[in-house]
């Protein structure tokens, strides 16, 4: 019996019926030409600040759409289509971008930075997006992704980090069965440096790409690179972000925290602002409490759940993610936690780097080879033995759930592993090239159009809108109320929120309860 088979054994039915998933969705908005909308967060959606379904990431122009936590699949994507529809019937004319992608941009400066009043907190958000602008620039986060939380009752924090060590292994799994970013609109590389072929006026791509939103123009920064942050255990990983958010950084203390006419740049001059700056394909999680910081809440109490950052938005599905896709997350994910996982060491961490670069920008060359210990070895072949050492996982969890719909997310994987054509980035250049001239934006656009129409034609409530506006109606009320509660200035708040004393570890005390960034 293996260790992997051996670690399965000793799982309880009623734990892996424990598993827990949310699913957060971000999509610009779209104007019917597929330029990205100028136009302010729709008041008909509430507050961006307070609303805990539908809020904005970066831009103004950028929806996140956010589920509950749920025991099954289907009650996940139910949750997840009903906001769409609520969110589409506020849109109007325009359209949620269903690419990772972006639609085609405005000069970076024009890019609208999200907006959440005139709270400290909804300053402080704001704040943090203008440090990202000139840290990154704009174009950066206007990327659009999924990100897909979970967790499973009884894991260790060591277990956890066992579980994202082999999770970053493995990694360029998920980037190609699941990428489906091969091609951009040139508006997105304008000015830049980067290694993208022309396809056709206005569309740039890479033949064999599979996400160029995990490739290196992508969520990648020349600065966090020098972070050689390790998954070994909680508090080398904690001391690891400790030190990016006290530490100055030359590069940011040059930007200044104000600028000449006092408006504020960046929320402080560290390499990392907060720690969701920090850019990993996979983090770990706990829920926090108000005003707490998220490195202190896992300090104090632990890891809650893991955030899957690396799936990119699927085109041809209307919420961007399709119920055999969770599956087949969940059986990776438990695969990850299950299999033996040794240390990472600084060696490997730069080689996965270079196998996440590879497997985005080449990962449907035949030839395309990856770094595993030390040797080389062929990505589908490498693929082809973790899936089938995710057999046996599929298989209980198809017993647990009296189905055989998890044998049958990993009967696909290994279909599009034999097939390459039919994985979804060759499916988008396919289409482009079919119908679309070859155009990125024309492809995403009619794609947008027809999630739209899809989801406008499903059936809707009175109940369900009603609910939903009041949920909306809520959030406008919440606001006013965080910004009738504020007392400290902004400068006070910022230092406050920022303070190495927050972060944990310190047995000095906490600062007042600060609303969280």
């Amino acid at each position: 019996m293996s260790n992997l088979q051996e670690a399965l054994s000793m799982l309880a039915p009623a734990r892996l019926q424990g598993i827990r998933r949310g699913i957060e969705k971000e999509s610009l908005r779209a104007t019917s030409t597929g330029a990205l909308a100028m136009t302010p967060h729709p008041t008909a959606l509430g507050s961006a600040l307070t609303h805990p379904n539908i809020t904005t990431d970066y831009s103004e122009s950028q929806l996140e759409l956010i589920t509950g936590v749920h025991a099954s699949v289907e009650q996940c994507l139910e949750e997840l289509t009903q906001v769409h529809q609520f969110t589409y019937r506020a849109l109007g004319e325009e359209l949620m971008w269903v690419g990772s992608m972006p639609c085609i941009l405005p000069a970076d400066e024009n890019i609208p930075i999200g907006r959440y009043g005139s709270s400290n907190v909804g300053r402080a958000k704001s704040v943090y997006r203008m440090g990202l602008a000139h840290r990154y620039g704009r174009r950066m986060q206007t990327i659009s992704g999924i990100h897909y939380n979970w967790s499973l009752p009884g894991v260790t924090d060591a277990q956890y980090f066992g579980l994202i060590r082999n999770f970053r292994r493995h990694a360029f799994l998920l980037l190609y069965l699941f990428g489906a970013s091969p091609a951009a609109c040139s508006t997105f590389v304008a000015g830049r440096k980067h290694e993208l072929q022309a396809l056709t006026p206005g569309t740039v791509y890479m033949p064999y790409g599979t996400s160029l939103r995990m490739g290196r123009l992508g969520y990648q920064s020349e600065a966090q690179a020098s972070l050689a942050v390790s998954y070994n255990s909680l508090d080398g990983y904690a001391a690891s972000l400790h030190e990016a958010l006290t530490k100055p950084y030359p590069a940011y203390e040059k930007v200044g925290i104000t600028n000449p006419g006092g408006e504020y740049n960046q929320l402080a001059t560290t390499l990392l602002q907060i720690e969701n700056e920090f850019y990993g394909t996979i983090r770990p999680k706990r829920v926090i409490r108000p005003g707490e910081r998220p490195l202190h809440a896992l300090r104090e109490r632990g890891v809650e759940y893991v955030e899957v950052r690396l799936m990119d938005l699927d085109p041809f599905v209307p919420v961007g993610i399709k119920a055999q896709t969770i599956r087949f997350l969940d059986v990776f994910l438990l695969h990850c936690l299950l299999a033996g996982s040794p240390e990472d060491t600084p060696q490997e961490i730069a080689a996965l780097g270079r196998n996440q670069h590879r497997t985005a920008a080449f990962g449907r060359d035949p030839a395309v080879m990856l770094e595993r210990d030390g040797r080389e070895v062929k990505l589908t072949q490498w693929g082809a033995e973790i899936v089938a050492q995710c057999g046996p996982i599929a298989a209980m969890l198809d017993s647990v759930h009296n189905t055989t719909d998890y044998g049958d997310a990993l009967r696909a994987a290994d279909a599009l592993l034999q097939n390459p054509d039919m994985l979804p980035s060759a499916r988008v250049l396919s289409a482009m090239a079919r119908d679309h001239g070859n155009s990125f934006a024309a492809f995403t656009l009619a794609q947008s159009e027809l999630a739209k129409g899809k989801l406008l034609k499903l059936p809707w409530t009175g109940g369900l809108q009603s609910r939903m506006e009041a949920i909306a109606k809520q959030s406008v009320e919440d606001q006013a109320a965080v910004e009738k509660a504020d007392t400290l200035p902004f400068e006070q708040y910022r230092q406050q929120y920022i303070s190495p004393e927050r972060l944990g570890l310190t047995q000095q005390a906490v600062a007042p309860a600060l609303a969280t960034v």
